[in-house]
């Protein structure tokens, strides 16, 4: 089977990527941050707000099933950069569904349970038949990119918040990560700046979030959401606490002013059930995912 991927290198598709092709699946996607080094595939730099350049890499690949991972995803940055989000991930995605459906190649989108916005304690854990009440910029420009995939017949993974090595660290546990490796060298006092840590979330290990993309690729319903989560939710301040311990690093907590978003959702909780019927399993704890953060960075 032919996976093409979107974001071919980032945070998900690189590793996407490099678990095809050990399975021993032909890879081949796009990118816009250039080329990995030691690309395990065949990739070409293309703006998915360009129509034609989207066109010309399907020609060349010809694949079997489209996975959708480029776009923007800060939930923060996007308060800044509405236009670009919407232009990014809404107009990105119409261009590359235009182009999948000329050729007949199905496609799988990567949304975000941020799509869900603040639905009470009481109604969580969050089920896919859950109507989106977008909070954020992000968030709404997700939900327009759902409805224009399944209007098409696109499988949607809704994901929850994926960790682990290669994350970039505008993300708070990543930066998290980097403050106490900074710390660990000596560089300067031990405070860790940082923004609402109340907030409540479903983490799953990167590698597991691949495993379930290959799933839905391969035997994912049309038409059809599926939530990548837990059915598990800790604070950001208990994933901090635990990372301290991961690192061995101690230090003291304070508020940026900067980091704490317009509108933070208070908690969001998943039901992976619909996920765990194609056969997907998590094999990674958070502990896992934090101790994995920890290695890439340590002094």
């Amino acid at each position: 089977m032919h996976h093409f991927l979107t974001g071919i290198t980032g945070f998900v598709g690189a590793r996407l990527a490099r678990a095809l092709v050990a399975g021993g699946e032909r890879v081949s996607g796009i990118h816009v941050n250039g080329p990995e080094p030691g690309a395990v595939a065949d990739a070409w730099e293309v703006d998915l707000r360009d129509r034609a350049a989207l066109g010309r890499a399907l020609d060349r690949a010809r694949p079997d099933v489209v996975v959708h991972l480029g776009g923007l995803s800060h939930v923060g940055d996007s308060w800044q950069r509405m236009g670009d989000y919407f232009q990014v991930n809404v107009l990105g995605t119409e261009n590359l569904l235009a182009e999948t459906r000329r050729r007949g190649v199905p496609v799988v989108l990567a949304s975000s349970a941020e799509v869900y916005g603040c639905a009470p304690e009481e109604e969580q854990p969050l089920g896919e038949a859950r109507v989106p009440s977008p909070a954020s910029p992000y968030a709404l420009t997700k939900a327009a990119a759902e409805r224009l995939a399944l209007a098409e017949g696109a499988r949607v993974v809704r994901s929850f918040n994926l960790l682990g090595a290669g994350q970039l660290p505008i993300f708070a546990l990543p930066s998290f990560a980097r403050q106490l490796a900074g710390i660990a060298r000596g560089e300067g006092e031990p405070v860790i700046r940082v923004g609402n840590l109340s907030a409540r979330r479903d983490f799953v290990h990167v590698a597991d979030g691949v495993e379930a993309y290959r799933r839905v690729a391969e035997r994912g319903e049309p038409g059809t959401v599926y939530n990548l989560c837990s059915g598990r939710a800790v604070s950001i301040r208990e994933a901090l606490d635990r990372l301290m311990v991961v690192s061995g690093v101690e230090a003291r907590v304070e508020v940026d002013p900067a980091r704490v978003r317009p509108v933070d959702v208070p908690l969001l909780l998943g039901d992976p059930g619909r996920l765990e019927a194609l056969g997907w399993h998590r094999r990674h704890d958070l502990d896992d995912a934090l101790e994995e953060l920890w290695r890439e960075v340590a002094p």
